[in-house]
């Protein structure tokens, strides 16, 4: 799988480093995967959440920080719309979420229009 964003999964652990191994292996595990449906990523991740519209919700760092992706099955895509913690998911949507930067989010939260999310 490609992931897409991955430069804001770097900047959310640049300003909360505890993050950051938790994300880094995600991001290589989530590389080196083959995944075709929803079931693959359940086999993978078990604690992962499958939501409607090809999106799924990761538990990062013993569920300290929530992941939110949509996943292109047909082209191995894999692209971030959320990264936050548990709290800070608490209060989105996460089938809309879009990332979106300058738009008031929690400190601690990273968003962006996937239009200015380019790898």
């Amino acid at each position: 799988m490609r992931v897409i964003a991955v430069s804001h999964l770097r900047s959310f652990w640049a300003k909360n480093p505890d993050a950051e191994q938790s994300l880094k292996s995600w991001a290589d595990e989530v590389k080196k995967a083959v995944w075709t449906q929803p079931a693959d990523v359940k086999s993978q991740y078990r604690s992962a959440s499958i939501l409607k519209n090809r999106r799924v919700v990761f538990n990062i760092k013993g569920n300290d920080y929530r992941l939110v992706v949509s996943v292109a099955y047909r082209y191995q895509a894999v692209y971030v719309k959320f990264v936050g913690t548990h709290a800070e998911y608490d209060a989105i949507d996460a089938d809309p979420v879009e990332l979106e930067h300058g738009s008031g989010n929690p400190p601690h939260s990273h968003r962006c229009r996937l239009q200015d999310c380019t790898p």
